[in-house]
């Protein structure tokens, strides 16, 4: 078991990673235009600290107004802790951050889909959001066990056109299907949720029902619908090809860091500009967000 001294270093490490991009992020690029030949690769790329480093406070507020983030947490009332946790914490950095729910709970507001089955849930929720987004052009799903840090989020996607179609996250491989995990949460660009949203309407290439004969994971179902619209699954990663999008807990990651890496933890754990970890308690959550590890990192070089 990691010694008390080693749990501070978990808290300070994502303290870290939180703060950093709030130090130093920077400008969205108004003037870019994605081109074809971004969304035939599989790798979407974070720029470099020291790129981060060199902007100015004007720039970080033009991205803060520029880069719009539409969350949709999927939760149901067996997940009532983790719904309270997430919306206490992280969501509150979301331009717009709705919960969608399998049934109402008195307890806290979301959007009660009447569904139990995920898949449907998935889908209702993503249409819900493309009819009420508004001017919001850049969409995140997550589960309430997901921890995200938006501002590195939208770093991530500063550079891109919402207009091309991305989907973004923790990309995996099934066979021939290249897919995004769900448990790390997973970016839609509008244009994706627009074809996807279309793609809904086709019963037989992106049926909202499974098949009575085997069961296909929701993450890779949404994955089949997005690749008929010419959509394919893209891993976010920072420049030195580390993953953004992290499908273990900044405590499991630090104790395989010290095992694997015990000269240099935090290099050897994960991204300064990770986006997202997966299987953090709400107490861990809430200790991650605290402003004390906010302050006593905004100095650091």
């Amino acid at each position: 078991m990691l010694s008390d001294s080693s749990s501070f270093l978990k808290g300070m490490l994502l303290g870290a990673l939180f703060c950093l991009v709030l130090a130093f992020i920077g400008s969205f690029a108004p003037g870019y235009h994605a081109t074809e030949e971004d969304h035939h690769h599989h790798h979407v790329k974070a720029a470099s600290k020291d790129e981060l480093r060199g902007l100015t406070q004007a720039e970080m507020e033009e991205l803060a107004r520029q880069v719009q983030v539409y969350c949709l947490i999927m939760v149901q009332p067996k997940s009532l802790v983790y719904w309270a946790t997430v919306k206490d914490t992280w969501s509150k950095h979301c331009d717009r951050a709705v919960f969608y729910t399998s049934e109402a709970s008195k307890a806290l507001e979301a959007v009660d889909l009447k569904e139990q089955n995920e898949w449907t849930r998935i889908r209702k929720a993503l249409k819900h959001a493309y009819d009420n987004a508004g001017d919001l052009r850049w969409f995140f799903i997550a589960r309430p066990t997901t921890f995200a840090i938006i501002e590195n989020l939208k770093y991530l996607v500063l550079a891109k056109d919402p207009s091309e179609p991305f989907y973004i996250g923790h990309a995996m491989k099934s066979g021939e299907l290249d897919y995004v995990e769900y448990e790390s949460g997973i970016v839609l660009s509008y244009e994706a949720l627009k074809r996807l949203v279309k793609m809904f309407q086709d019963g037989d290439k992106c049926p909202e029902t499974e098949s009575s004969l085997w069961k296909v994971a929701e993450e890779k179902q949404l994955a089949i619908c997005l690749k008929y619209t010419g959509v394919f699954a893209e891993n976010g990663e920072d420049v030195e090809g580390k993953g953004l999008f992290n499908s273990k807990s900044v405590e499991k990651l630090i104790t395989d860091s010290l095992q694997n890496n015990p000269s240099n933890v935090v290099e050897g754990c994960c991204s300064d500009l990770a986006v997202t970890f997966s299987g953090m308690s709400p107490n861990q959550m809430q200790s991650s967000i605290k402003d004390k590890f906010v302050c006593e990192m905004k100095t650091q070089p």
